[in-house]
């Protein structure tokens, strides 16, 4: 602030003060007019969020409701957010089930798209059966996909295939987290591609440090846990997947997701034109006071604008069946 502006502020009258402050709320109420009602157009509805969860007070961790990200989501153009249940012990502080996000999201199934998920080592659910039972109850009860699934086991381990196979039977989108200790996998992600060919009704997205490290030909099974700053190298397993499984897609969400592109921006531009029809915008909004990258992140590639609107809002409207 300049000197002439800090003179402009002060001093200010008590009167003068309350008016000041009264015009500022009124401002931010309004630019938090809900979406309901509104065109995409009026409402500057820029976004689908793949990826984004509610949570509950935990210890000195602040709860996020589902008001709290509806005004979140009017502050940032975002039309639709799905929001993600975290079940595995691995998963989080404490368990975000998939009963609590099909209740919380009920009023709003508007805009919030509650997905469900499953622990295959869950001693009552295993086998195909009743992974299938339990599966077609949340997708009556409203669900409309599957994730985050964040399970402490290999992505090709038995109990998960056959939980995928289930899955692929309801054709839902099933979105994975994958490191070095949750669906973990090697260089090249054969376990990955081994799912892609037993569940070929799933939509497969892609999160988290080991599958975006994929993106580069050179990666090591160290790498698939942290987020690599080298430049990538051609021959990644995610465009070779990508090439062969149509049912394979990427959420850009977190910090995996933009070290991905920021690492190398030049390959980064020319990998999102690429894989426009495949790639999903997501933040991993999980606080009320986090940093999200994600906005000024594609600024710097100066896409050309079908490969935006795809990135944005258009692949995840033809995944999740809007419009």
């Amino acid at each position: 602030m300049t000197d002439k502006g800090a003179q402009d502020l002060c001093p200010i009258s008590r009167r003068n003060f309350c008016r000041r402050a009264a015009s500022v709320v009124g401002a931010v109420a309004a630019s938090a007019v809900p979406l309901r009602g509104m065109s995409q157009e009026e409402a500057g509805s820029k976004y689908i969020d793949i990826h984004v969860h509610l949570g509950q007070p935990w210890a000195t961790r602040e709860p996020l409701t589902a008001d709290i990200l509806l005004r979140w989501m009017d502050a940032h153009g975002i039309s639709h957010a799905v929001v993600l249940p975290l079940i595995s012990p691995e998963a989080w502080y404490y368990p975000i089930t998939t009963e609590w996000v099909l209740k919380e999201t009920k009023p709003h199934r508007d805009r919030l798209l509650p997905f469900c998920d499953i622990d295959p080592r869950t001693d009552y659910l295993r086998g195909y059966k009743g992974y299938l039972d339990t599966l077609r109850r949340y997708v009556d009860a409203g669900a409309v996909g599957f994730g985050e699934h964040k399970c402490g086991t290999a992505i090709d381990d038995p109990q998960n295939l056959e939980l995928f196979r289930a899955v692929s039977e309801l054709k839902l989108p099933v979105l994975f987290h994958m490191d070095n200790r949750r669906n973990t996998d090697r260089p090249g992600l054969p376990g990955l591609e081994k799912a892609l060919q037993e569940a070929p009704g799933a939509k497969f997205i892609g999160h988290a440090q080991g599958w975006w490290a994929s993106i580069s030909g050179d990666v090591t099974a160290d790498q698939m846990g942290i987020y690599p700053k080298t430049a990538v190298a051609s021959g990644g397993a995610i465009d070779r997947l990508m090439e062969k499984y149509p049912n394979l897609y990427g959420d850009f969400s977190a910090g995996s997701g933009a070290n991905s592109l920021q690492r190398d921006p030049a390959f980064g531009r020319e990998f999102l034109i690429r894989r426009a029809d495949r790639l999903l915008f997501g933040t991993d909004y999980l606080t009320p006071d986090q940093n999200i990258p994600q906005f000024a992140l594609f600024d710097q590639f100066d896409l050309p604008p079908d490969v935006e609107r795809k990135l944005y809002r258009e692949n995840a409207e033809r995944l999740l069946g809007l419009g």
